[in-house]
């Protein structure tokens, strides 16, 4: 996304946002506690200057409307000065920020105020660091501005396509705004990236290699108009103009000149990159690993211990996914032998053509229709959960993970989406789709960003990686105990799968940027030890290499929700009820770990 990747978790309304409460299970607001004057409106003051630095994300909520209006037609400064802006605006959060310090609040802006010093603080840190994108409230840090899942000539053609709206004349003129904007926002990475090669932070060859190709289909798709103009052109259809002729002369000539600048700076420093995956061959490599992790995590774990925590959690997992093997009749070798074996049964696998793309999407549809009907069992708050599922564009998919997803906007008028990875079917299992759909759907990642939907504009612009994929994670669990795999030993393998794919990811995302190991040893390890296909685990493993630390904040998260459940559980006995400790995880909204561990105290101080 942009210099400092807002979060797609969305918000509902500004209406309210200075007064609203954390609506925990079993809390009442303290009488005599109410935010001091200022605060409130402090915080949706600071949301909106944040936005101003993030035009599209206004767009992406839906709120760029009456007032914001002008927001629709800009676009984010990728630039240094860009950069600068959001670090001097971060400063400046922080310092008004602390004018609330020892003042009686109540909960939920308490919380927002953590919120805000928690993203701002690690934010700053990272900006302090001499190259790469700061994802303050967001997931994306990066050390690599354009790479071959970073930067704008991904972000903004998807944006474009899939969010800007085009419902009136108005609308379609903003459309070629940004489209016009485009080449200077390419420029201003551009400046960025030539910069960070000048000091000898270069990506490794092999992702280079990545962006370089995917870059030239960007770059023939924009000389030709290709997709850019499409996307208006069908949407204007009866909209009186002349869109297609504008929108082709700005794709075909400035936007991809910007392109090729682009181009040429990547195969400027291809020439000068070695192999070395990992961030200790970059200039402070070993620093710049420790505060991604840092701010991945939302704890101060060290690589050391995130590794072993994942070799922790494989063998547990390993001990229940063996049995099962064993019931299927797989006795022979390793446990990630066994699921490669599993994997390779033609019984479970789709066809690798549009009809098994077709097929991978209706499964997942039928999945998430099974779970919407188990929630009311785990949940006191049930939301909408607008969704719909699609796949990747095709310029994204040699260098995209296998899915992802997200909520839609404010208003519900765009849903959530889950974005399939479709370009090789092989990726995807018949055992592996279901709990994919809860993780990037329902009950997680959409599903999740509903609730968020209710709170201030601040706190849905401000989330944390560890809650956010621990959430989604979690979800796969609910999915398993609401009962998705009842008779299923296969797709019960699969989510155990799955769970340990997050575990491995603890070890080969330390392996890879703390112990010096190489891509192709982290694909083997990975390989071998998961069962999975070397189709999925090899852009698994680039996706680590270029997001250094954000795989780890899955397992961490999962493993601390796991944890806060067992002692709400411990301390409330028969008074504990799972739907009143999920609300108390996800209506309480996105947070740092340490954050919603006093949220979840709150939850049983109240209840017990």
């Amino acid at each position: 996304m942009n210099t400092f990747t807002l979060s797609r978790r969305r918000a509902l309304s500004l209406l309210g946002a200075s007064t609203a409460t954390l609506a925990l299970p079993g809390c009442q607001r303290a009488l005599g506690r109410i935010a001091p004057a200022g605060a409130g409106e402090y915080l949706d003051q600071l949301a909106w200057q944040m936005i101003e630095l993030s035009p599209e994300t206004a767009t992406s909520l839906g709120i760029d409307k009456g007032e914001h209006s002008g927001l629709r037609s800009r676009l984010a400064d990728r630039s240094a000065a860009g950069q600068a802006q959001v670090a001097a605006l971060l400063r400046e959060g922080l310092k008004q920020a602390a004018r609330f310090e020892g003042t009686q609040l109540d909960p939920a802006t308490r919380t927002s105020l953590d919120v805000v010093k928690s993203a701002f603080s690690v934010g700053l840190d990272g900006f302090a660091l001499p190259y790469g994108d700061v994802a303050v409230g967001g997931w994306r840090n990066t050390p690599y501005v354009v790479i071959q899942n970073v930067g704008a000539y991904l972000d903004t053609p998807r944006f474009l396509d899939s969010e800007h709206p085009v419902k009136d004349a108005a609308d379609a003129e903003a459309y070629l705004d940004r489209l016009e904007a485009f080449p200077q926002q390419l420029d201003g990475e551009l400046e960025r990236l030539a910069s960070a090669g000048r000091i000898g932070a270069i990506a490794p060859s092999f992702l280079l290699d990545k962006a370089i190709k995917q870059m030239e289909m960007t770059l023939a798709d924009a000389q030709g108009g290709g997709g850019l103009v499409e996307s208006l052109t069908k949407r204007t259809a009866s909209i009186p103009g002349d869109w297609a002729s504008r929108a082709r002369s700005l794709a075909t000539s400035p936007v991809a000149a910007a392109l090729s600048r682009q181009l040429a700076e990547l195969k400027r420093q291809r020439v000068q990159a070695s192999d070395h995956a990992g961030m200790w061959a970059r200039p402070r490599g070993d620093e710049w690993y420790a505060w991604a992790l840092r701010a991945s995590t939302t704890t101060s774990h060290s690589p050391e211990e995130v590794h072993q925590m994942g070799l922790d959690a494989l063998k547990e997992l390993n001990g229940r996914m063996d049995p099962i093997l064993r019931g299927l009749g797989y006795t022979k070798g390793t446990v990630g032998e066994r699921m490669a074996a599993l994997g390779n049964d033609p019984r479970f696998q789709f066809p690798n053509n549009d009809a098994g793309r077709a097929e991978v999407i209706a499964t997942m549809q039928s999945k998430i229709d099974f779970i919407r009907t188990k929630l009311p069992q785990a949940f006191r708050t049930l939301v909408r959960g607008n969704l719909e599922i699609r796949r990747l564009p095709l310029a994204e998919e040699a260098g995209a993970p296998g899915a992802y997803g997200g909520a839609g906007s404010i208003d519900g008028t765009v849903p959530g989406k889950i974005w399939l990875n479709l370009g090789d079917v092989s990726r995807h299992t018949r055992y592996s789709v279901a709990t994919l759909g809860y993780h990037e759907g329902i009950p997680g990642h959409v599903w999740q960003g509903e609730y968020a939907n209710r709170l201030p504009l601040i706190r849905t612009l401000l989330a944390f990686n560890a809650y956010s994929e621990g959430w989604a994670l979690y979800s796969e669990t609910l999915g398993d105990e609401l009962g998705a795999y009842e008779g299923d030993p296969v797709g019960q393998l699969g989510y155990l799968q799955s769970i340990a794919f997050r575990a491995c990811r603890l070890v080969v995302d330390t392996g890879l940027h703390a112990k010096r190991w190489t891509r192709e040893q982290a694909v083997q390890w990975f390989a071998e030890t998961n069962g999975s296909g070397l189709a999925e685990v090899a852009p698994e493993v680039d996706r680590y290499c270029s997001w250094p630390g954000q795989a780890c904040g899955y397992k961490v998260g999962h493993t601390e929700i796991l944890a806060l459940r067992d002692k709400a559980k411990r301390a409330l006995g028969p008074k504990y009820d799972l739907r009143d400790f999920n609300d108390a995880v996800v209506v309480g909204g996105n947070v740092p770990l340490d954050v919603l561990g006093r949220n979840v105290d709150r939850y049983v101080a109240a209840t017990g």
